[in-house]
């Protein structure tokens, strides 16, 4: 039997992962200039980047009910209109009100266009072609991120911030006319099933305060007794939520899919990786800028080489994961991400930017072999009656674990900075400090790799026959 790789709809999921990802990282440079046109100060147009993070988290868990209930492909379809829609609307935006209200438009299409396109893509592909299939998927997540500040400072330097989401518009186009076309036959045969409303309401209360007290975390001025009654009540309401989802007949999120060994060890060894692989991108930056004294756009330029490094080893991540398997590439990537962690934190103002670009490609290669490897061992062993909950169960995760990388660079650089100064070292010294804790914080993937089997994600590391 000839494997099935549908070539054409991993690229269009991909596309739009890649705007969403983009939309949710390019605005941070734009700041500034959004404030001066809306007349406000810069902090408070901060509440647009919060909005369009916390609606993508809230709505996920719903977007597995929605394929289910109203077809994968039309649930597609319509999230990639209300998406380039909302960009119109951000584009548009008179006020930062209706700014903000534009972003959790847009952050709704988001949400249902990402889990729902990946599942049409897992459900569309064989075992055997699973892997290049999520080579595919995981691009944007690497380069999205990276490639954003350079983007958005271009823009907002050479034309106007509203081309942030304007570039949406002709991509939205091409992408709901090419799923007229290839997004097909993707619906399964799951019966329809009633919202779990409670479900939804404890997971989205309980995500929502998660969020909120965690961005409120920054390097200076953060309000440590909010945060602490925020993630306070997070943890009851999403205790509560768990062992209501526990209980019920149909869950929103079905937690049983955690008792497959590989989707478990993914969703949390694998969230804790992406966690810790978000924060650099948000530390290279402020590190080049106020500790090398770099400007924003030559530290953008700089954190490019973390790109060209996802790009440079794309090719050769399938290679690797079945010539050796994935446990050992996930054992491997980790402990030489112990090592390149070491080696940023040993950077210096004086070290030749050839050495700090060197340092950075092969940063950037070891984050898309770890990302593809947990990708692909994601939805390995996961039968196909319960690929929607696991699918939606997997963005969830990665959409908060992403989130929480953030916070855990400011929170690193927030402690480091206090005991260089408790110390009396140069303040600069807090991010050399701050990467080398993400570098011992790395150590806890070795171990999770340790304890897959050996055959672990055999059925989609296989070679087709």
């Amino acid at each position: 039997m000839t494997p099935v790789f549908p070539r054409g709809l991993a690229l269009l999921v991909a596309g739009g992962y890649f705007m969403e990802i983009l939309d949710a990282t390019v605005i941070a440079t734009a700041v500034p200039a959004m404030a001066e046109s809306f007349g406000v100060d810069a902090v408070d147009v901060g509440i647009a980047i919060s909005a369009y993070i916390l609606t993508l988290a809230i709505m996920i868990p719903v977007s597995g009910w929605m394929a289910d209930r109203f077809g994968v492909r039309r649930v597609f379809l319509a999230a990639i209109v209300v998406f380039t829609v909302a960009s119109v609307g951000c584009a548009l935006s008179p006020s930062l009100p209706v700014l903000v209200a534009m972003r959790v438009l847009q952050g709704m299409g988001g949400a249902m266009m990402v889990p729902v396109g990946r599942l049409a893509v897992l459900r569309a592909t064989s075992k055997s072609e699973l892997v290049r299939a999520i080579a595919y998927l995981t691009w944007p997540a690497l380069t999205a991120p990276v490639i954003a500040p350079a983007l958005g400072g271009a823009l907002v330097t050479f034309a106007s911030w509203r081309w942030i989401f304007l570039i949406n518009v002709p991509l939205g186009i091409a992408g709901f006319v090419v799923g007229l076309r290839v997004v097909r036959g993707v619906d399964g045969d799951v019966p329809t099933r009633t919202l779990d409303w409670r479900g939804f309401v404890l997971t989205a209360v309980g995500i929502a305060a998660l969020i909120v007290s965690l961005d409120s975390i920054r390097t200076d001025g953060t309000p440590w007794a909010a945060v602490g009654i925020g993630l306070a009540v997070a943890a009851v309401v999403l205790t509560s939520a768990v062992l209501h989802l526990r209980r019920t007949e149909h869950p929103l999120l079905d937690l049983t899919v955690l008792r497959v060994d590989t989707f478990r060890n993914t969703v949390t060894y694998g969230s804790f990786y992406r966690m810790v692989i978000t924060a650099v991108p948000f530390l290279l930056p402020l590190m080049f800028q106020l500790r090398f004294g770099w400007s924003p756009f030559v530290s953008g330029l700089m954190v490019i080489a973390l790109f060209v490094g996802n790009i440079a080893i794309k090719p050769a991540t399938t290679p690797l994961m079945r010539r050796f398997g994935i446990r050992t590439v996930i054992i491997a990537d980790g402990a030489l991400s112990v090592l390149c962690f070491g080696a940023i934190a040993l950077l210096a103002v004086d070290t030749s930017p050839v050495v700090i670009a060197a340092v950075l490609v092969v940063s950037g290669a070891l984050r898309s072999i770890g990302f593809t490897a947990y990708s692909s061992l994601a939805f390995a062993d996961v039968d196909s009656e319960r690929l929607n909950h696991a699918n939606t169960f997997n963005a969830t995760a990665q959409e908060l674990f992403s989130g929480f990388g953030i916070a855990l660079g400011a929170i690193a650089l927030t402690l480091s900075t206090a005991i260089v100064e408790a110390l009396g070292r140069p303040s600069g010294e807090a991010f050399s400090m701050s990467f080398a804790a993400l570098g011992v914080l790395m150590i806890v993937i070795v171990v999770g790799g340790l304890g897959l089997r050996t055959d672990a994600g055999r059925a989609v590391t296989a070679v087709a026959r």
